[in-house]
């Protein structure tokens, strides 16, 4: 069974409450607003709430302590978080009950360690819809939490990642030890660096997106799952680029260490290619775990090997 996309929408513009001037970021359920993001999330605290952010290009963070927060664009794409972080991390650090961010914009997100991104995730559970990650050291980056979820929805990842820190790689999205990885309808393109996906969670579903590396620096696999999992990879398409730091395999399992099971783990219905007129040998599928993988009809360019056993 091949996973339908996620429909995750933001919130709808008429329903939002207007902002007054200098103050951007309305708490829907009681009206009020606020000069900053820190403020309106302080305002919510332990409970839970929606926060409008009004379109504007802001120079600001905010970090969740708890509770269950929404964070929603009133016009998708033009809400910009651009190039500060808190705590030395993203311009959104989550550690709350739950988040869900809807139509935003991060870009531009740098810090001394390499690891600078649009949005950390501590714990808790994230819904990412319809939003946008740009030319920072990463997207998405989660620290270990086996009993949550996140699901990323409709949203882009451009221009991301580096390998330059001494502490080893940035991705597009790295995923800690996760219960559940879910990504649909996303594009990843124009890597700077590390893997476009790497999760270490027990359970993928990654379907419907589009992994473009025509113009990619200096990357490695489309997807990386290095300790093993669980689900299914459907319905993809991949194109790996001429600047590569490693060509070998476009989806890699278990190339670390295998905390997880990865029998059954689904690979069927995707596209895979390299950019036209390159010629070299790669594997679709490389395994490092010797697991019963459930690989399927997949249309796979001149050069690819459909399975390496590694």
């Amino acid at each position: 069974m091949v996973i339908a996309a996620l429909a995750v929408g933001a919130i709808p513009a008429a329903a939002l409450i207007a902002q007054p001037a200098g103050t951007p970021f309305t708490v829907v359920e009681t009206g009020e607003s606020y000069a900053s993001l820190q403020q309106a999330v302080d305002a919510i605290g332990s409970g839970e709430g929606s926060i409008a952010i009004a379109s504007g290009t802001y120079r600001e963070c905010a970090v969740q302590e708890g509770g269950s927060v929404s964070y929603l664009a009133a016009d998708p794409g033009k809400a910009v978080f651009d190039g500060v972080t808190c705590e030395g991390k993203a311009a959104l650090v989550l550690r709350g009950r739950a988040a869900t961010v809807s139509g935003l914009v991060f870009r531009r997100m740098t810090v001394p360690d390499y690891n600078g991104a649009g949005i950390r995730l501590e714990q808790g559970d994230l819904t990412v819809a319809q939003s946008w990650f740009a030319d920072s050291q990463q997207g998405i980056l989660t620290a270990d939490d086996p009993s949550s979820r996140l699901v990323i929805d409709k949203s882009t990842f451009s221009g991301l990642g580096t390998c330059e820190g001494s502490g080893g790689c940035a991705h597009s999205i790295y995923i800690g030890d996760y219960g559940h990885l879910r990504v649909t309808r996303s594009r990843f393109e124009r890597g700077t660096g590390g893997h476009y996906v790497k999760a270490r969670a027990a359970r993928v579903e990654i379907a419907a997106s589009s992994f473009d590396d025509s113009a990619g620096r200096g990357t490695n696999y489309m997807i990386d799952l290095p300790e093993g999992a669980t689900g299914q990879i459907t319905n993809n398409w991949f194109v790996q680029g001429r600047d590569k730091e490693n060509y070998s395999a476009f989806i890699a399992v278990g190339a670390e260490d295998i905390s997880h099971s990865s029998d059954g783990l689904q690979i069927a219905g995707n596209d895979a290619r390299f950019v036209p007129a390159l010629s070299r040998s790669s594997a679709f599928v490389a395994d490092w775990t010797g697991a019963n993988l459930a690989i399927g009809d997949n249309r796979l360019g001149a050069g690819i090997a459909r399975f390496d056993a590694r």
